[in-house]
């Protein structure tokens, strides 16, 4: 059964770009029926918003405004006032979540457990707020939307030879349905919603957000007609509710326009956020492909002041990987996670290209001796890493995962632990070291977190929230 939309949702506030001390702004909204939404109050003037996309009983509008990007400002809609830090020239604060959710019954966890950590972020911006919300990945969890159509019951499992035109249609209707439910279910969230209407927020997106493990599942399925629907409706729902848009209406920060691959890159004052789009062009060979690397390779030789947070939706460092993928091979039932692990960089699978993404951000922070830091999730656990670059220079890792997926057994935390002892240098003159988080003793955490990344003076602080432990003691980068 269809969620019923009974009253508005949103506004949800969406970064476009940054540019000529203007940040770019959509205002996303999800309304009963047809009934448009009020005109947003910008300091330009009213903007109309205007409809996107239609659904059983609700409709999706979008209304694009500007903010200042060198002070605080406001925007008004519906008779309220929303305050947006927005300065991004000086002091500022960004905050990164990822793993919004869990693989089954996510849509029937109570609410106040599920958002916990939402609700203590938003109480977080409420003392001192942020300017940007980053989300690195699995923003909604997509697994069971395939379930209840006889095309998709037993994906990834089986799937049909030669399903007919009717039955595809069928199934791309109950796709985009199943989709929508999840979006509007998670922005209705009254913890994530009142901090979405007031940080805008930058989307990466990982393999939940399509279904578990796409691009590192077997080509008969992702290249299957039940293959090509899901990851159409998973690709159409990114671009509206977390960017924002349709295809052909990118923003600016896109860069490819046509949307063959979905990185961006935004650059404001002193700080450059770079998001590879480790999805849209995945196989089971490469996690990235050609407009992905072309990308990366612009980027790479771009003069850059400052910092570039490098958002990896999987980590870019990690341990020994390749032990587990030997022991799964050997391990019949444990077969079944070989995919999980050949999502990541560390597969021996994706040898070269890992070698190939470590030396590109050697070689960028080399180029004018900026800072790179690289922000991931993905993992469930909250950990930190460091990449010897030479010169002076080091890789700052820090990942954050499980803003509301619980956290896995604390005896999978100690077992990454140990292969983080033995070592992994892909690049041997730059070895790889997995660390502590400040005040821990282990080098991955089992608990529910969030970052938080401060500039003060123009220099930057990391720290984690755990959810038993609380904050950590700052991390200089």
């Amino acid at each position: 059964m269809s969620i019923q939309i009974t009253r508005p949702i949103g506004p949800i506030l969406l970064l476009d770009d940054v540019a000529l001390g203007r940040m770019s702004l959509s205002a996303l909204f999800i309304m009963p029926g047809d009934q448009p939404p009020a005109p947003v109050a910008a300091p330009s003037g009213p903007v109309a918003p205007v409809a996107l996309a239609r659904y059983d009983g609700a409709t999706v509008w979008r209304a694009r405004f500007a903010l200042p990007a060198d002070r605080a400002s406001t925007y008004d809609w519906d008779g309220q006032r929303f305050e947006v830090a927005g300065d991004l020239t000086g002091d500022l604060r960004l905050a990164y979540v990822s793993c919004n959710g869990e693989e089954v019954g996510d849509m029937d966890r109570e609410g106040s457990e599920r958002n916990a950590m939402w609700a203590r972020l938003r109480d977080n911006h409420r003392r001192t707020p942020f300017a940007l919300l980053l989300h690195g990945g699995d923003q909604v969890y997509a697994d069971e939307v395939t379930e209840g159509h006889p095309l998709s019951d037993d994906w990834p499992d089986r799937v049909p030879d030669s399903p007919s035109p009717q039955a595809l249609d069928g199934l791309r209707a109950h796709l985009r349905q199943r989709f929508f439910d999840r979006y509007a279910a998670l922005y209705g969230a009254p913890e994530l919603a009142w901090l979405a209407a007031r940080v805008p927020s930058l989307m990466q997106w990982d393999d939940h957000d399509i279904c578990d493990g796409w691009g590192s599942l077997p080509r008969s399925r992702t290249e299957s007609a039940v293959g090509k629907a899901l990851f159409a409706a998973a690709r159409d729902s990114f671009l509206l509710f977390q960017h924002g848009t349709v295809a052909g209406d990118l923003p600016a920060r896109f860069a490819d326009p046509q949307g063959g691959h979905l990185g961006w890159v935004i650059n404001a004052p002193g700080l450059r956020l770079l998001a590879p789009d480790m999805r849209s062009e995945r196989t089971r060979r490469d996690i990235m492909g050609p407009g992905g690397w072309q990308m990366m390779d612009a980027e790479a030789r771009r003069q850059t002041q400052g910092r570039t947070m490098l958002m990896s939706s999987v980590p870019l460092l990690g341990p020994r990987m390749s032990i587990l993928e030997s022991l799964m091979v050997a391990i019949p039932r444990m077969q079944k996670y070989e995919d999980d692990l050949r999502d990541q960089w560390q597969s021996r699978t994706h040898r070269d290209e890992w070698r190939r993404i470590l030396r590109l951000v050697r070689d960028m922070a080399r180029r004018d001796g900026h800072d790179v830091t690289a922000l991931s999730g993905e993992i469930h656990l909250a950990t930190r890493a460091e990449m010897n670059l030479g010169g002076g220079l080091h890789l700052h890792q820090l990942v954050a995962s499980g803003i509301a997926h619980r956290a896995p057994p604390k005896g999978w935390a100690r077992f990454l632990g140990a292969l983080a002892w033995l070592g992994e240098d892909p690049l041997p003159e730059h070895p790889i070291r997995i660390r502590p988080l400040p005040g821990q003793r282990h080098r991955y955490i089992a608990q529910r977190n969030f970052l938080v990344l401060d500039r003060r003076k123009g220099a930057w602080q990391a720290a984690w929230d755990l959810e038993d432990s609380g904050r950590t003691p700052a991390l200089s980068l």
